[in-house]
């Protein structure tokens, strides 16, 4: 049947029926077969063009599926194609997935090698909404990752008006990194002020109420609270990575900073008794302690014999050392000038 259309016609056919394919996001798990069917044809009939714009919708079916290794394994070749055709709206698109995969392999320093290098491309193209949208979420993420929270939620805001514009269902993600920003940044009472904006209004739902809920169990400063919530809606935490891992973190900051809140008033004081304080229990509490000892957040000793915590005042440095070695480099220097001095002697 595709043999009765000019190549031209065949081409986009086959690019137009993928591309709904596609964004249907129906999962059925063949994806990714027929993505591959369709290069392998366009490389038969030596269709370079349709097989370069399936190739970049393969790369990004690998990172959505988190097989991100795969997805730079065929980047890698595809991004030297573009750059010498000089095709740069898909150049941005492939940047702009392998900037994804390196992220989500830890490479933060090539992910965003990668993002700088898309953004410079779009520069010189008109960007249509979608895509600037898509960039900025990625800006954001990885400002994230740096723990620079106040950048990553402008270039959220961004992300978020852009889908808003065009009605994609990506705004509601933006939204929630929006709330993700506010909680991390230590300020969890803006998180209602942004959710009841004229904007956000229309995404009201279970993600937006799951943040809201942690927004408030970071209020209250209640580690338990915190992993109430999350262990309630732990299928829509764990479904987002980004969501999860800055979650761990801040649990963990939170436990840090409630821990050392209890025992500040303590010299010794029993293990039982501060687990019964944070409500967590006993072995989690003791991991913990043992945690902020080895990272010297914390100078004391656990005596597990006893059960208890004995805690050290924290004495200023000794400056012996120091002082001596400072001592001795100024006595050099006064008898190497003494030295030249006697060898000017007649």
């Amino acid at each position: 049947m595709i043999g009765n259309f000019s190549k031209a016609k065949a081409a986009k056919l086959i690019r137009d029926l993928v591309d709904r394919f596609l964004d249907m996001k129906s999962s059925t798990g063949r994806e990714v077969e027929l993505c591959q069917q369709c290069i392998d044809w366009a490389k038969t009939e030596n269709r370079v063009f349709l097989r370069q714009a399936l190739e970049a919708r393969l790369v990004a079916l690998y990172v959505d599926r988190d097989a991100d290794k795969q997805a730079l394994t065929i980047a890698g070749p595809l991004l030297k194609e573009l750059k010498k055709i000089d095709d740069k709206a898909l150049l941005v698109e492939v940047q702009l997935m392998e900037s994804k995969a390196y992220q989500k392999l830890d490479n933060i320093t090539r992910s965003r090698a990668a993002l700088t290098s898309a953004k410079t491309t779009a520069n010189g193209i008109y960007c249509p909404p979608r895509l600037q949208s898509a960039l900025d979420l990625q800006s954001g993420v990885l400002h994230a990752e740096e723990k620079d929270f106040k950048t990553a939620y402008s270039y959220f805001y961004e992300a978020f008006e852009g889908y808003d514009s065009v009605d994609s269902p990506m705004a509601i993600t933006a939204l929630k990194y929006m709330l993700l920003c506010k909680i991390m940044l230590g300020i969890p009472e803006d998180v209602q002020s942004v959710v009841s904006g004229k904007m956000a209004l229309k995404y009201s739902g279970i993600e937006l109420e799951v943040m809201q809920n942690i927004a408030k169990a970071c209020r209250s400063k209640s580690i338990s609270e915190l992993e109430r919530v999350v262990e309630e809606h732990r299928q829509h935490v764990s479904a987002d990575p980004i969501v999860k891992s800055h979650l761990e973190a801040l649990n963990s900051a939170l436990l840090e900073k409630n821990l050392l809140q209890i025992i500040e008033p303590y010299s010794k004081v029993e293990v039982q008794h501060v687990a019964r304080e944070i409500k967590l229990p006993q072995d989690e509490v003791e991991r913990k302690l043992s945690r902020l000892i080895l990272d010297k957040s914390l100078n004391g000793i656990l005596d597990q014999g006893q059960g208890v915590l004995i805690v050290y005042e924290n004495s200023g440095s000794d400056q012996t050392y120091s002082t001596g070695l400072e001592v001795i480099s100024r006595m050099g220097k006064v008898v190497d000038s003494l030295y030249s001095q006697t060898k000017q002697l007649p």
